[in-house]
Protein backbone atom coordinates (compact mmCIF):
# COMPACT_ATOMS: atom_id res chain seq x y z
CA UNK A 1 0.00 0.00 0.00
CA UNK A 2 0.94 3.62 -0.56
CA UNK A 3 2.25 5.85 1.89
CA UNK A 4 1.08 9.71 2.04
CA UNK A 5 3.46 12.24 3.40
CA UNK A 6 2.08 15.41 4.95
CA UNK A 7 3.94 18.22 4.91
CA UNK A 8 3.01 22.01 5.41
CA UNK A 9 4.48 23.94 2.69
CA UNK A 10 6.28 22.86 -0.75
CA UNK A 11 10.18 23.60 0.40
CA UNK A 12 9.20 20.93 2.67
CA UNK A 13 7.38 18.77 0.08
CA UNK A 14 10.54 18.88 -2.14
CA UNK A 15 12.99 17.88 0.62
CA UNK A 16 10.93 14.93 1.60
CA UNK A 17 10.51 13.86 -2.09
CA UNK A 18 14.21 14.00 -3.11
CA UNK A 19 14.68 11.42 -0.66
CA UNK A 20 11.65 8.96 -1.85
CA UNK A 21 12.07 9.49 -5.71
CA UNK A 22 11.01 5.36 -6.47
CA UNK A 23 9.24 4.82 -3.54
CA UNK A 24 5.55 4.25 -3.67
CA UNK A 25 4.64 7.27 -2.23
CA UNK A 26 2.72 10.54 -2.73
CA UNK A 27 3.83 13.40 -0.70
CA UNK A 28 1.83 16.50 -0.75
CA UNK A 29 2.18 20.29 0.76
CA UNK A 30 -1.07 20.30 3.07
CA UNK A 31 -0.73 23.39 3.87
CA UNK A 32 -0.14 25.91 7.99
CA UNK A 33 -1.82 24.71 10.70
CA UNK A 34 -3.92 22.08 11.95
CA UNK A 35 -6.90 22.67 10.05
CA UNK A 36 -5.58 22.98 6.66
CA UNK A 37 -3.40 20.03 7.27
CA UNK A 38 -6.38 18.17 8.63
CA UNK A 39 -8.84 18.80 5.08
CA UNK A 40 -5.89 18.03 3.47
CA UNK A 41 -4.95 14.89 4.52
CA UNK A 42 -8.50 14.04 4.90
CA UNK A 43 -9.44 14.45 1.23
CA UNK A 44 -5.84 12.73 0.24
CA UNK A 45 -7.25 9.91 2.42
CA UNK A 46 -10.32 9.93 1.34
CA UNK A 47 -8.93 9.54 -2.83
CA UNK A 48 -6.55 6.73 -2.65
CA UNK A 49 -6.00 4.09 -0.39
CA UNK A 50 -3.11 4.43 1.98
CA UNK A 51 -1.00 2.04 4.69
CA UNK A 52 0.67 4.58 6.44
CA UNK A 53 0.29 8.70 6.86
CA UNK A 54 3.80 10.58 7.31
CA UNK A 55 3.12 13.90 9.22
CA UNK A 56 6.75 15.87 8.15
CA UNK A 57 8.98 19.05 7.88
CA UNK A 58 10.28 21.31 10.26
CA UNK A 59 9.94 22.57 13.75
CA UNK A 60 11.04 24.43 16.46
CA UNK A 61 13.08 22.51 18.93
CA UNK A 62 13.11 22.94 22.93
CA UNK A 63 16.50 22.86 23.96
CA UNK A 64 18.50 21.37 25.30
CA UNK A 65 16.88 18.53 24.04
CA UNK A 66 16.38 18.77 20.73
CA UNK A 67 19.52 21.00 19.00
CA UNK A 68 19.05 23.06 15.69
CA UNK A 69 19.63 20.59 12.63
CA UNK A 70 18.68 17.22 15.27
CA UNK A 71 15.92 15.05 13.78
CA UNK A 72 12.78 14.29 15.94
CA UNK A 73 10.34 11.19 15.76
CA UNK A 74 6.81 11.44 17.80
CA UNK A 75 6.19 8.90 19.97
CA UNK A 76 2.89 10.99 20.90
CA UNK A 77 1.44 13.93 18.64
CA UNK A 78 -0.19 15.87 20.90
CA UNK A 79 -2.55 19.41 20.81
CA UNK A 80 -1.04 21.85 23.16
CA UNK A 81 -3.27 24.63 23.09
CA UNK A 82 -6.88 22.40 22.21
CA UNK A 83 -9.05 23.33 25.24
CA UNK A 84 -9.44 26.78 27.67
CA UNK A 85 -8.32 28.83 29.63
CA UNK A 86 -9.11 29.35 33.57
CA UNK A 87 -8.00 31.02 36.84
CA UNK A 88 -6.37 27.62 37.38
CA UNK A 89 -4.29 27.20 34.37
CA UNK A 90 -5.03 25.19 31.30
CA UNK A 91 -7.25 22.57 30.71
CA UNK A 92 -7.48 20.07 27.68
CA UNK A 93 -10.33 19.84 25.61
CA UNK A 94 -10.58 16.41 26.95
CA UNK A 95 -10.98 17.17 30.15
CA UNK A 96 -13.99 19.38 29.30
CA UNK A 97 -15.08 16.01 28.12
CA UNK A 98 -14.63 16.33 24.62
CA UNK A 99 -12.73 14.91 21.68
CA UNK A 100 -8.92 13.59 22.57
CA UNK A 101 -5.74 15.61 22.40
CA UNK A 102 -3.51 12.97 21.88
CA UNK A 103 -2.55 10.39 18.90
CA UNK A 104 0.55 7.52 19.59
CA UNK A 105 2.44 6.27 16.39
CA UNK A 106 2.50 2.65 16.62
CA UNK A 107 5.58 1.61 18.95
CA UNK A 108 7.51 -0.50 16.74
CA UNK A 109 7.13 2.22 13.99
CA UNK A 110 8.62 4.67 15.93
CA UNK A 111 11.56 2.83 17.62
CA UNK A 112 12.87 1.17 13.75
CA UNK A 113 12.14 5.06 12.68
CA UNK A 114 14.46 5.97 15.65
CA UNK A 115 17.23 3.18 14.82
CA UNK A 116 17.65 4.25 11.40
CA UNK A 117 17.48 7.94 11.46
CA UNK A 118 19.36 8.56 14.76
CA UNK A 119 16.48 10.72 15.99
CA UNK A 120 14.92 11.61 19.33
CA UNK A 121 11.65 10.43 20.27
CA UNK A 122 9.67 11.63 22.07
CA UNK A 123 6.10 14.40 22.44
CA UNK A 124 6.16 17.06 18.93
CA UNK A 125 3.51 19.62 20.22
CA UNK A 126 0.65 20.96 17.74
CA UNK A 127 -0.08 24.70 18.17
CA UNK A 128 -2.00 27.37 15.97
CA UNK A 129 0.19 30.11 17.23
CA UNK A 130 3.63 29.44 17.43
CA UNK A 131 5.59 29.92 20.47
CA UNK A 132 7.92 33.07 20.92
CA UNK A 133 8.52 34.09 24.19
CA UNK A 134 10.54 32.44 27.15
CA UNK A 135 7.66 32.53 29.34
CA UNK A 136 5.10 30.44 27.09
CA UNK A 137 8.44 27.95 25.96
CA UNK A 138 8.74 27.13 29.83
CA UNK A 139 4.67 26.91 29.87
CA UNK A 140 4.56 24.24 27.35
CA UNK A 141 7.43 22.30 28.60
CA UNK A 142 5.84 22.12 32.45
CA UNK A 143 2.71 20.40 30.72
CA UNK A 144 4.25 18.15 28.51
CA UNK A 145 7.98 16.94 29.88
CA UNK A 146 8.70 15.18 27.36
CA UNK A 147 8.58 17.63 24.30
CA UNK A 148 11.05 17.54 22.08
CA UNK A 149 9.63 20.03 19.60
CA UNK A 150 6.72 22.20 18.66
CA UNK A 151 4.78 22.32 14.75
CA UNK A 152 1.67 23.33 13.30
CA UNK A 153 0.45 20.24 11.46
CA UNK A 154 0.64 17.01 13.06
CA UNK A 155 -2.46 16.42 15.33
CA UNK A 156 -4.42 17.86 12.37
CA UNK A 157 -2.55 14.81 10.07
CA UNK A 158 -3.31 12.35 12.78
CA UNK A 159 -6.93 13.60 13.43
CA UNK A 160 -7.75 13.10 9.67
CA UNK A 161 -5.73 9.48 9.73
CA UNK A 162 -7.43 8.23 12.42
CA UNK A 163 -10.70 9.01 10.84
CA UNK A 164 -9.56 6.59 8.18
CA UNK A 165 -8.27 3.89 10.18
CA UNK A 166 -4.53 4.51 9.08
CA UNK A 167 -2.10 4.42 11.17
CA UNK A 168 0.41 8.02 11.65
CA UNK A 169 3.84 8.82 12.05
CA UNK A 170 5.41 12.39 12.51
CA UNK A 171 8.90 13.12 11.73
CA UNK A 172 10.67 16.80 12.57
CA UNK A 173 13.68 18.14 11.44
CA UNK A 174 14.69 21.09 13.78
CA UNK A 175 15.78 24.71 12.17
CA UNK A 176 15.18 27.02 15.58
CA UNK A 177 15.14 26.71 19.25
CA UNK A 178 11.37 26.79 21.21
CA UNK A 179 10.96 30.48 23.10
CA UNK A 180 12.17 34.18 21.91
CA UNK A 181 11.33 34.48 18.16
CA UNK A 182 15.03 35.49 16.70
CA UNK A 183 14.56 34.73 13.31
CA UNK A 184 18.50 35.12 12.97
CA UNK A 185 19.05 32.00 14.87
CA UNK A 186 16.84 29.99 12.23
CA UNK A 187 18.27 27.60 10.35
CA UNK A 188 15.49 26.36 7.79
CA UNK A 189 18.34 25.52 4.63
CA UNK A 190 20.36 22.92 7.53
CA UNK A 191 16.78 21.29 8.63
CA UNK A 192 15.34 21.15 5.45
CA UNK A 193 19.00 19.45 4.48
CA UNK A 194 18.74 17.30 7.54
CA UNK A 195 14.85 16.36 6.79
CA UNK A 196 16.53 15.09 3.38
CA UNK A 197 19.21 12.96 4.69
CA UNK A 198 16.41 11.20 7.74
CA UNK A 199 13.74 10.23 4.81
CA UNK A 200 16.77 9.19 3.21
CA UNK A 201 17.55 6.78 5.80
CA UNK A 202 13.96 6.20 6.84
CA UNK A 203 12.95 5.13 3.97
CA UNK A 204 13.63 1.47 4.15
CA UNK A 205 11.83 1.63 7.21
CA UNK A 206 8.62 2.79 5.54
CA UNK A 207 9.25 0.05 2.75
CA UNK A 208 9.18 -2.87 5.24
CA UNK A 209 5.96 -1.32 6.91
CA UNK A 210 4.01 -1.63 3.94
CA UNK A 211 4.34 -5.45 4.19
CA UNK A 212 3.26 -5.85 7.38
Amino acid sequence: MRILVATAVPVERDAVARALTGMDADVIAAGVGPALAAAATATALATASYGLVVSAGIAGGFPPDAPVGSLVVADEITAADLGAETAEGFLPVTELGFGTVTHRPPEPLVRDAVAATGARAGAVLTVSTVTGTATRAALLKGRHPTALAEAMEGFGVAEAAALHGVPVLEIRAVSNPVGPRDRAAWRIGDALEALTEGFGKLAPVLESWKTV
